[in-house]
């Protein structure tokens, strides 16, 4: 699903240039739910965004279901983000002054998408995120926990081959980011979406089958995480 191919991203820092991303190689395929670690400033959230075509390298080759996205225009790219990805951010970056309803029916407006089926797909969300209850209240009357899965349920509307979420537990307690993540390793368990994580918890990272370090721009491991029997 994904290829990377020697990214580097570096910017001008007056007659220097300073290195984010330093020839980063990584295949992530369908299905998969990767966890991506590191300090601060190893380039984790930077690599985020350029899976996530927000952002741009500055060499390499970016591979997306086949697709050479290094060679899009920028219309080309946020088409693809619209048709394929859902991104899940730490904090939450819902419309205040909308309600839950409304925050989960802004992509179907973006994409233009008919009133009777933009009514369905909302209540299907609403209905399988047991917000139903709440879908009239705006995101300053929710916890932070229900911010984030609405959050959730708005990246999964649009029916995306991959989520990128990007600390999504930071924000939350405990028990609100076990809800949160319980949901992401049921959506890759069960509808096999392909989920791709920043974190800097172990044990978060621990929902996921394979975890990537980062350190000072580069992929310092890539360990496959063995699957036991216990419950």
């Amino acid at each position: 699903m994904i290829r990377l191919e020697h990214i580097t991203k570096g910017y001008l820092n007056g007659f220097s240039r300073s290195f984010v991303l330093r020839n980063v190689n990584l295949s992530i395929g369908q299905g998969e739910f990767v966890s991506i670690m590191g300090p601060s400033g190893s380039g984790k959230s930077t690599l985020l965004h350029i899976l996530g075509m927000l952002d741009e390298p500055s060499k390499g080759e970016y591979w997306f279901m086949d697709e050479p996205v290094h060679r899009m225009n920028e219309r080309q790219r946020s088409d693809m983000h619209r048709q394929h990805i859902g991104f899940v951010f730490q904090a939450y970056h819902l419309i205040d002054d909308l309600t839950v309803y409304e925050n989960l029916e802004t992509p179907l407006l973006y994409r233009k998408i008919k009133g009777n089926e933009r009514k369905s797909l909302v209540a299907e969300m609403l209905d399988r995120f047991g917000m139903v209850a709440k879908k009239d209240l705006f995101p300053n009357q929710l916890s932070g926990g229900q911010q984030q899965v609405v959050g959730v349920a708005r990246a999964l509307i649009m029916q995306p081959k991959l989520i990128l979420a990007d600390e999504p537990t930071g924000n939350l307690h405990t028990s609100q980011g076990e809800v949160v993540m319980d949901w992401f390793r049921r959506l890759n368990e069960e509808e096999g979406v392909t989920i791709v994580q920043v974190t800097h918890s172990d044990h978060w990272a621990s929902y996921g089958k394979r975890v990537i370090e980062l350190v000072d721009g580069r992929i310092e491991s890539d360990t496959h995480r063995v699957e036991t029997d216990e419950a």
